[in-house]
């Protein structure tokens, strides 16, 4: 009834305008553009891993803690994601793809090894800050992922044992301080 009305008044404003020949050729220019852009893709590799820097390896985190990582932040924060059948729709894979760019380059535990001391503590206590605040795993992500929502018992789990090997806020910075301190001394 609605298109009806619009069609009428089209035709009542615009009566050299044949609504119908336009709202096909609209449809199919739409059609064409959505093929189209299927042709447009992302980067989604993965990089080459290295075992001996992931941070499994590198920090020895107890199994309940290396489960959590794997099912709520590997996907997006290293180089093992695994790309499920919808990022092959364009444009979830430019979201998705994005996401996890952003995620790798925030905090990539595949080359958590090849990070200082001082900087892989400030990023789990980072990891440790952003999970607290609920921010990570995002919502968009548990949607499609429910096995990545954690329960409160996982959350804090996650949580001590990353407060215990990172940064606390308000010590940010006082490793690297300290190095910096260290190094200007020995230049005088």
């Amino acid at each position: 009834m609605g298109l009806k009305v619009a069609r009428g008044c089209v035709s009542a404003i615009f009566p050299f305008f044949n609504f119908n020949n336009m709202f096909k050729k609209m449809l199919v220019l739409l059609v064409l553009v959505a093929v189209a852009i299927q042709f447009i893709r992302p980067d989604r590799s993965n990089p080459k891993v290295n075992p001996t820097e992931d941070l499994i390896a590198v920090a020895n985190p107890p199994a309940e803690v290396q489960s959590i990582l794997k099912k709520a932040c590997y996907d997006c924060h290293s180089n093992e994601t695994v790309w499920p059948w919808y990022t092959n729709i364009t444009p979830v894979n430019w979201f998705v793809a994005n996401h996890v760019k952003e995620g790798r380059e925030k905090l990539n535990f595949s080359i958590f090894g090849s990070l200082s001391p001082a900087d892989r503590s400030e990023a789990l206590g980072e990891a440790a800050e952003t999970i607290q605040e609920g921010e990570m795993p995002l919502e968009s992500y548990t949607l499609l992922h429910p096995e990545a929502k954690l329960n409160a018992t996982q959350r804090q789990t996650l949580l001590n044992w990353l407060q215990a090997n990172g940064e606390q806020e308000g010590d940010a910075g006082t490793e690297r301080q300290k190095t910096e301190e260290a190094t200007e001394n020995d230049e005088d």
